[in-house]
């Protein structure tokens, strides 16, 4: 004859098996929500970064043009840092 103390652990050892069951559902879904959003993500984010990354390319005397200018300021900030030296 069980006891009540065999059969309470009886039925945690059951409930406590069900449990397990069903977080590792929830957590297998959980992850496959996760990667499919990082998934998203990624993709979203380079769409979004490669079309700058490509205007960069095409347009190198923007580049240029920005050096020069970026040159001629620091000529002037130099200038005026020996002014007060």
């Amino acid at each position: 004859m069980l006891t009540d103390d065999d059969k309470k652990w009886i039925a945690s050892q059951i409930c406590g098996n069900h449990l397990r069951a069903s977080l590792a559902g929830y957590e297998d879904r959980i992850m496959a929500r996760l990667d499919k959003f990082e998934a998203t993500l990624v993709t979203e984010f380079r769409s979004w970064a490669l079309p700058e990354k490509d205007e960069a390319r095409i347009n190198p005397s923007a580049l240029q043009t920005l050096d020069l200018e970026m040159e001629a300021l620091q000529g002037r900030v130099d200038k005026l840092e020996n002014k007060g030296s």
